[in-house]
């Protein structure tokens, strides 16, 4: 037997889902206006300017960013258009390439990171109490610690 939503649950549903889009649709519009890329290579810049030598196997970067191999492998190659990323051959498995963030991906990250959380400050943080951000916090950790248990988030 479906069960269905309370028109409550409906409106929270709602609500939620078209601010959850419309937040990532501004950031998105706004790193490609202020620094020509979007979210999506921004995140991989990101997760490699945090990795050791700034460098992760190609599978693990995918995990990280929630991306499939081949997506990934597509947005890598952009990037190494860009020399913003290079690969390298894994030198423990053969099979296996390794994502490096070059010097001038590190300048450009540099050079975005100051907008994009600008951004996110003022159109997440700044439209939230202190207790409504724990809050926020709290749910997103419930809903993944159920949807992708396990899952590091840093």
């Amino acid at each position: 037997m479906t069960r269905w939503l309370s028109e409550e649950e409906q409106r929270t549903w709602r609500a939620f889902l078209h601010a959850s889009r419309a937040l990532w649709d501004t950031l998105d519009r706004e790193l490609q206006r202020d620094a020509g890329m979007p979210h999506a290579y921004y995140e991989i810049l990101v997760r490699l300017s945090e990795a050791p030598s700034r460098m992760l196997r190609m599978s693990d970067l995918a995990e990280a960013t929630s991306s499939s191999r081949s997506r990934l492998s597509h947005a890598v190659a952009r990037l190494e258009e860009y020399g913003w990323v290079r690969r390298e051959d894994c030198p423990t498995d053969r099979r296996g390439q390794l994502a490096v963030l070059t010097d001038q991906g590190f300048e450009v990250l540099a050079a975005a990171a100051p907008g994009h959380v600008e951004g996110v400050r003022t159109h997440l943080f700044d439209q939230l109490s202190p207790e409504q951000a724990a809050q926020l916090r709290k749910i997103s950790e419930a809903m993944l610690d159920h949807l992708d248990p396990g899952r590091a988030l840093y």
